[in-house]
C-alpha cells in the first residue's frame, strides 16, 4: 500500500514540475497568429482624431483598396470620417452578410440581392453608379447550343454554384425549367466563378457553361457558338447608405467611381453611368437607365 502511495505521489510531483517548467518557457503574453487570409484594408484620412468610419465592401480586392486610398484623399470623405475600411469577399454569402445587416456605407452588389432584403428601404441604400445591361449566354467550345430538352440532356453542364448569380444560375435553370426539364436529369458541375466556369470548358471538361460574354473569350471560344438566354439582364450598381440626405458625400463618391471605372481591364467595367446629377445644387436623382 504504501509502495504505491509512493508512485501517485511520484508521478504527481512530476506532473507538477512539467507545469511550472511550461510557465517558465511560455510567455505569459497572449499568443497571436498570423492573419492567413487578409480580407480588408484601412486608411487615415486628415481628421485622425475622428473615430467614424467608412465601410465599403466589394467582390474586388484590387477596386477595394484603389477605391478606399481614394476616398481617404477626399476632403469631402475627411469632413465627416477618419478612416475608411475597405473588404472584399469573392462568395455570395459575404455580399449577402454586408446588406443583409447594413453593414456597409458603400457596396458593390446586383440589384435582385438588393431587392431580396429590401434594402433600399430598410437601409436606404440608394444606387450611385450602375453598370450596363447585358445578355447571358449558353456557351460551347464546340457547336451552337439549341434550347431543347433533348439538347440538354445528354450535355455535360457547368454553372455557378451561388443562387444570386443570374447569368450563372438564375436564368439557365429558369429554362430547364420551361422546357420542362428535371434538374436531377441533368449532369450539371458546380463551380464557384466564372472563370473556373471558363477553364472547365476550355479544358474539355464540360460541353457547355451558362455566363455573360467577354471580348476576351473570342481567343479561346468561338462567337458563333454562344446562344443567348435572356438579353437585358440589369447590371450590378454601387449603392451608398443614405440614412441621412448626405448629398455630399453621394456625389464624392459617385465621382471617385466613375474615375475608378476608367482604370478597370474589362469593358465592361468602364462601361458605367451616374444616378445622380451633381452638377447643380440641389442634387437630383436622374432614375433608372
Amino acid at each position: 500500500m504504501l509502495h504505491k502511495t509512493a508512485i501517485v505521489a511520484f508521478v504527481f510531483i512530476a506532473l507538477l514540475l512539467s507545469w511550472l517548467a511550461g510557465q517558465i518557457v511560455v510567455s505569459e503574453k497572449e499568443i497571436t497568429f498570423p492573419v492567413m487570409i487578409k480580407t480588408s484594408t484601412t486608411c487615415q484620412t486628415t481628421a485622425t482624431a475622428n473615430q467614424s468610419q467608412l465601410i465599403v465592401f466589394t467582390p474586388s480586392k484590387y477596386a477595394a483598396q484603389l477605391l478606399s486610398e481614394s476616398l481617404c484623399d477626399d476632403k469631402v470623405v475627411a469632413k465627416q470620417y477618419g478612416s475608411v475600411i475597405g473588404y472584399w469577399g469573392y462568395r455570395t454569402v459575404d455580399s449577402l452578410e454586408f446588406v443583409g445587416k447594413g453593414i456597409a456605407d458603400l457596396i458593390l452588389a446586383k440589384n435582385n440581392i438588393m431587392d431580396a432584403f429590401r434594402a433600399e428601404s430598410t437601409y436606404n441604400y440608394q444606387p450611385v453608379v450602375g453598370f450596363s445591361d447585358y445578355t447571358a449566354f449558353f456557351i460551347s467550345s464546340k457547336e451552337k447550343p439549341q434550347i431543347t430538352k433533348q439538347y440538354f440532356l445528354d450535355k455535360k453542364i457547368a454553372l455557378l454554384d451561388y443562387p444570386t448569380s443570374r447569368s450563372g444560375y438564375i436564368l439557365p435553370k429558369q429554362t430547364f425549367k420551361e422546357l420542362g426539364i428535371n434538374i436531377a436529369q441533368l449532369d450539371i458541375t458546380y463551380v464557384g466563378s466564372h472563370n473556373e466556369l471558363r477553364a472547365l470548358l476550355a479544358n474539355g471538361k464540360v460541353d457547355l457553361i451558362a455566363s455573360f460574354w467577354r471580348e476576351s473569350d473570342s481567343e479561346r471560344f468561338s462567337k458563333n457558338y454562344i446562344t443567348p438566354i435572356r438579353s437585358n439582364v440589369a447590371g450590378t450598381r454601387w449603392y451608398l447608405k443614405m440614412q441621412h440626405n448626405n448629398t455630399d458625400l453621394l456625389c464624392a463618391v459617385q465621382s471617385h467611381l466613375l474615375s475608378m471605372s476608367k482604370e478597370q481591364s474589362f469593358r465592361y467595367y468602364q462601361d458605367v453611368e451616374p444616378f445622380w446629377n451633381c452638377d447643380s445644387y440641389p442634387v437630383t436623382f436622374k432614375g433608372e437607365f
